[in-house]
């Protein structure tokens, strides 16, 4: 522990320096997008120690803690404003309703096979079915079935 100590009251930069490098790694690890924000500001905090500004270990850590909270605040409004609420890119089900479909098997007694997101999905349709070859448009998805509707 005095090395650490020592090497602290020698080069604090390299303790912030690898404090950043350390939760960048995590953070690259477990995607979280949660350390990155306080691994920039110990790299922040680093290079304010390399230049010279070395308030003492207390103002540091509070320096450290006030642009991480700064950061993160900012980088969540950033990202609110640049990617707004929608469907979730992941979710291929929600992704689907709205979208065309082509009809490869026609419908009988309601049911019938439509493809769409380059996957066949079984169908079912309410109403006058289209013929094969035609499109529809799909309503809702329920497990592997898709409800779908004539496109008008």
């Amino acid at each position: 522990m005095d090395a650490l100590v020592d090497l602290y009251v020698a080069q604090p930069f390299w303790i912030w320096l690898a404090i950043g490098v350390l939760l960048l790694a995590v953070e690259a690890m477990l995607s979280t997008e949660w350390l990155l924000w306080p691994a920039v500001s110990a790299g922040i905090v680093a290079v304010l120690t390399a230049v010279g500004f070395r308030p003492g270990l207390a103002a540091e850590v509070a320096i450290f803690a006030l642009l991480t909270v700064i950061a993160t605040v900012l980088s969540r409004r950033l990202v609110s404003k640049a990617n707004p609420a929608g469907p979730d890119v992941n979710d291929r089900d929600s992704r689907l309703v709205g979208q065309r479909a082509r009809v490869v098997e026609a419908f009988v007694g309601g049911r019938g096979r439509v493809f769409v997101s380059g996957a066949e999905w079984s169908a079912e349709i309410e109403g006058e079915a289209p013929p094969a070859g035609q499109d529809v448009v799909v309503d809702q998805v329920s497990g592997s079935l898709l409800k779908v509707r004539a496109q008008t």
